[in-house]
């Protein structure tokens, strides 16, 4: 894995500790571990492992959702950190780089859509923690590799 790579992974691990972010571990061995980043007993070890001493871990790879796994209830909740009222929104559709927020605007002229981009979203804290909460891939880690999509495999379902 490049540095740079490194980074990225590593920053967006530390944005989930709190959510307890589900990872897949290759241990130099030969060998795999899954199971959550857990900030009351391992995240210390496994972290300074992967990422600065190298000892055991080879490489470690969180479980992240793509954003256009969002479902409407997630999308809506998102419209609504983002400032709509909930009164106001009609439907929500969720697509690769954007949502778009059908509202009612409650005059004689209806409803009109409104577009969340997903970078907007992300400038938003609120929203910005949501997402990390609901383990959506922010940094776009899943094309470049980095972390492993749960279309196929959801580690979170109970």
């Amino acid at each position: 894995m490049k540095p740079e790579d490194k980074q990225i992974v590593f920053q967006d691990l530390c944005a989930r500790l709190p959510y307890h972010v589900r990872c897949k571990i290759w241990l130099k061995y030969g060998t795999t571990e899954e199971g959550p980043l857990d900030l009351e007993h391992n995240y210390g070890d496994v972290l300074q492992d992967a990422f600065f001493y190298h000892d055991r871990i080879k490489d470690i790879k969180p479980y992240l959702r793509p954003l256009s796994s969002m479902t409407e209830e997630e999308a809506r909740e998102i419209a609504i950190l983002h400032g709509y009222y909930e009164t106001e929104i009609l439907f929500v559709k969720v697509t690769e780089k954007y949502i778009d927020v059908t509202l009612d605007d409650g005059s004689i002229c209806g409803t009109y859509t409104e577009t969340i981009w997903y970078d907007e979203i992300i400038s938003s804290l609120e929203c910005f923690d949501y997402l990390n909460k609901k383990m959506f891939d922010l940094r776009g880690l899943i094309p470049k590799d980095l972390a492993i999509s749960t279309e196929e495999f959801n580690p979170y379902k109970k």
